[in-house]
């Protein structure tokens, strides 16, 4: 951490931390050479919970994860990683462990305005991709605690002629183990009593020492001590607050008061000085005499109990001494504070800061790190690993600076030892080639390590060769065909498999097993290879049954190979031919034309070959019917009349090819149907002629008559629908009939006497096309009917009639009579008129050509007189098309 009152030195610190992080991560191949070393730097908060991420090793070095085979990564500080941090072995992301990192506590002896690190070694794995990754973690620090003062109360003792605005300095000052913002920022009084106020001052080590200000005249006799709380906050967001008994005692004066001669001493000491040493000599003077200048030395509260206890201070001649053992393998640092106390006077401060050398003693020592898996001293390489594999990482420590270590490897065999690039006093154990099991099994290796001194280490290293399972089992057979006939009993024996290994002991036994894609009526056993059906199989259920088996050896890891076995069900007759229906139900129209096909019978049989040949017969009824051996076709061998019959009842027999030969039986029920050959028979009126007499003041809605038929057919052929096609007089939309009743109901007033005509079609529902008749009801309005001649007259009179409305099922689509003209026929009609009559012309003309002269007259006139005949029955016939149109609508 850098400290934030030093924002010059906080940036040139930021930007000393990017250049190193640019520095060590430039992008690397991950088929590099593993002998360049790499350095990584990441950065987190103290305090951060278990699982958060750090890093990401493999992304940040961008190597290439689809490498076969993959890579490893491996911490060889193990108490650290488990402690600290975990690191997931297959993508190398370190994340935080369940250990919460408090940088109080890993950094404590770390001087403040230096970094909190972590440093990591992570192996990079498998051999061929070997690296060594030196991993540091700077730790920041987060305000996670709060000022607190040495005691929980302070004494200051303050003299009555105090002038105002006198300082005194309140030695018991907080602590606060975060640094910069985050430590102790201000101090301040819960109650100053308008006698004083508090101020902060910084010395040159950036500590903050809380001063009291008299803001007014004291007296001791008034009032001789004052009593309230003093509070330190620190800088963070939000602050944390420590707060302690502050009392201030009145005194009485003394106007000198000691000071030091020197406030600030550095003293250098090595690790290994011996108890009883003198360090440093203080010297405080005091101007007054006699008892005022009497001085005595001492430490400041916030000296640590055990740095007290390190160092001893003489309280009369201040001598500072070394009273206990400084540990030789540390580096340490140390600070203290002296007071220098006179009668009645605010003790003087000096400072005495005391680094700690580290000395090297003893021999150097050679620290093995293994790559490959050891135990007790014993390496074991598998045969199959490729040269230049590294085995062991040795690290040589406890070296003098003037001192120089040489290491080197003595025994037979394929490896060498050679210093690990940029990584002073680093070794690694690697082979040169292959090794061969078949060859050699084990070797022995000796690690020398020569100092300058004369000092000779070796270590001992016994290499063992491990033999791979490198031959799979071979089948006899790729692929095994088998034959059984179905309706096998259980336990059927099929065949039995054959496979072989070349390898040795446990890596060449062999045993079978099933593919999972074998169903589980098929059992093999393990050791013989004997493959049985344990259920009876049915060829009409499955035909062939394909699958794989396995022949795995008992090596680590194992190997396999596989074969396809076929197992082919053969047939046998005994499945009856099977008819698609329990029985079949026909329904023929009446008058249907012999041997007309009525059904098909469908019928089928699960065996195969001649035993799932089926030929079908008729046991009843074949003078009337016949049916087709193969397709199974139903035909009547002549014309069927319902009215004679309206219901047969045929037995059908299926019977299949096989040996003994199988049958089945089903019932055909063939039903006729009724064909409408009966138009509906107009009953009322009885005539085109008749009439009825309607009273003009007849109000709309009003029932005036009804059509009344009757149809011979049955069923929807005798389902009767009466529309009004064609009308004469009155308005359009003048009267209704209901479509199913016949009910003619008046809708508007009647404005006009006289004849209305109504031309009503009265259709049956009938299939494929409806017949019809046609009726003419008369309306005379009139008050009375007094001369019956003339409306007889009017009713034989030849007169155009309009259409009025739609049939009844045009109706029921669109509401209002008036939105659909059902019949425009009479531009129809004078069009195709011409036109015949124009080809008709065309024709004669021609013919007239090619014909003699004289008949020529003749010929015109027959022509003249036929023209008007032909002319009215096409106008007649297309009326009568356009009719039916409208009734099928």
């Amino acid at each position: 951490m850098f400290n934030s009152r030093h924002p010059r030195l906080s940036k040139k610190g930021r930007i000393w931390g990017l250049c190193i992080l640019l520095l060590y991560t430039n992008p690397l191949s991950c088929l590099a050479n593993f002998s360049q070393a790499k350095e990584l730097i990441y950065k987190i908060k103290e305090g951060l919970p278990r699982g958060t991420f750090i890093g990401a090793i493999g992304v940040d070095l961008n190597l290439d994860f689809s490498a076969d085979p993959p890579f490893i990564f491996s911490l060889t500080q193990k108490k650290v990683s488990e402690q600290y941090v975990n690191l997931n072995n297959t993508t190398g992301e370190l994340y935080t462990s369940a250990t919460e990192i408090d940088r109080e506590t890993l950094c404590a002896d770390n001087v403040e305005g230096k970094g909190c690190v972590l440093s990591l070694d992570v192996f990079v794995l498998p051999q061929q991709y070997f690296q060594l990754i030196k991993v540091k973690i700077w730790i920041e620090d987060v305000n996670d605690n709060r000022p607190k003062f040495p005691t929980d109360e302070i004494t200051l003792s303050v003299p009555e002629n105090a002038p105002i605005n006198a300082r005194y300095a309140v030695e018991q000052s907080a602590l606060d183990p975060d640094l910069g913002p985050h430590g102790v920022q201000t101090y301040w009084l819960v109650n100053d009593f308008g006698m004083f106020t508090l101020d902060v001052e910084e010395n040159e080590g950036g500590e903050l020492t809380p001063f009291l200000i008299v803001t007014e005249a004291l007296d001791r006799e008034t009032q001789a001590e004052y009593i309230t709380d003093i509070i330190a906050e620190d800088g963070g967001t939000p602050p944390l607050l420590g707060a302690a008994t502050l009392k201030i005692v009145i005194t009485d004066v003394n106007d000198n008061c000691p000071q030091f001669k020197e406030s600030q001493i550095n003293v250098t000491l090595h690790g290994n000085t011996t108890k009883g040493v003198h360090l440093a000599r203080l010297h405080a003077f005091d101007p007054d005499l006699g008892a005022n200048a009497q001085i005595s030395y001492a430490y400041s509260e916030r000296v640590p109990r055990d740095t007290r206890s390190l160092f001893h201070l003489d309280k009369i001649t201040g001598l500072i001494t070394l009273a206990g053992k400084i540990d030789t393998g540390t580096a340490a640092f140390y600070k203290l504070t002296i007071l220098a106390f006179g009668p009645g006077c605010i003790p003087a401060v000096a400072t005495v800061t005391v680094h700690i050398i580290k000395v090297v003693t003893g021999p150097p020592t050679v620290i093995p790190r293994y790559i490959a898996p050891e135990k007790d001293g014993v390496i074991t390489i598998k045969e199959s690993e490729p040269a230049f594999s590294p085995i062991a990482f040795f690290t040589i420590n406890n070296i003098d600076k003037n001192q120089r270590v040489d290491c080197h490897l003595e025994g037979p065999g394929p490896f060498r030892l050679g210093p690990y690039q940029l990584f002073k006093n680093e070794y690694l154990l690697e082979t040169t080639e292959p090794l061969d099991y078949e060859r050699i099994q084990e070797y022995e290796l000796i690690v020398v390590a020569n100092s300058t001194h004369g000092i000779v280490i070796k270590t001992f290293l016994k290499v063992q060769v491990l033999d791979e399972n490198d031959n799979a089992p071979v089948f006899q057979h790729s692929l095994v065909e088998i034959s059984v006939e179905e309706n096998n009993p259980p336990n059927t024996f099929l065949t039995q498999l054959q496979a072989s290994d070349q390898d040795s002991e446990s890596r060449g036994e062999v045993m079978y097993l099933l593919g999972g894609d074998a169903p589980g009526i098929f059992v093999v056993d393990q050791v013989t290879g004997i493959l049985t059906v344990a259920a009876s199989l049915d060829r009409e259920e499955k035909e062939t049954y394909r699958f794989i088996v396995r022949a795995v050896d008992q090596g680590t890891p194992r190997r396999e190979s596989i074969a396809t076995v076929v197992v082919t069900v053969q047939d046998r007759n005994d499945n009856s031919p099977r008819f698609i229906n329990k029985d079949f139900t026909f329904f023929v129209p009446e008058n249907f034309p012999g041997y007309g096909e009525i059904g098909v019978l469908s019928v089928t049989d699960a065996d195969a070959g001649e035993n799932g040949w089926v030929a079908l017969s008729i046991l009843n009824g074949s003078d009337i019917f016949m049916i087709d051996t193969g397709r199974g076709a139903l035909r009547a061998k002549t014309s069927l009349d319902r009215e004679q019959q309206g219901t047969y009842q045929l037995w059908i027999e299926a019977v299949d090819g096989g040996e003994p030969a199988l049958s089945s039986v089903t019932m055909v029920t063939v039903l006729l149907l009724d064909v409408n050959d009966n138009p509906p028979i107009v009953l009322f009126p009885q005539s085109n002629q008749s009439y009825m007499l309607v009273l003009p003041n007849t109000l709309p809605g009003t029932s005036i008559t009804e059509v009344y038929a009757v149809d011979k057919d049955t069923g929807m052929n005798a389902v009767i629908a009466y529309s009004i096609i064609k009308r004469k007089g009155g308005e359009p939309g003048s009267f209704a009939i209901d479509p199913e009743t016949g009910n003619i109901t008046l809708k508007r007033e009647l404005s006009n006497r006289g004849l209305y005509s109504l031309l009503v079609k009265v259709s049956d529902h009938g299939q494929p096309e409806p017949l019809y008749s046609t009726v003419m009801v008369n309306f005379f309005v009139n008050e009375t009917v007094s001369n019956e001649s003339y409306i007889q007259s009017l009713l034989t009179r030849e007169a155009d009639i309009e259409v009025e409305e739609r049939p009844w099922y045009i109706g029921q689509m669109a509401e209002g009579p008036e939105r659909y003209e059902p019949f425009p026929c009479q531009p129809v009609l004078i069009a195709l008129s011409v036109t015949c009559l124009g080809l008709f012309f065309l024709v004669v003309t021609l013919t007239s050509y090619i014909c003699c002269r004289r008949f020529k007259k003749s010929r015109k006139k027959r022509s003249e007189v036929e023209i008007p005949l032909k002319i009215q029955n096409d106008s007649m016939q297309a009326v009568n098309r356009k009719l039916r149109q409208i009734s099928n609508i």
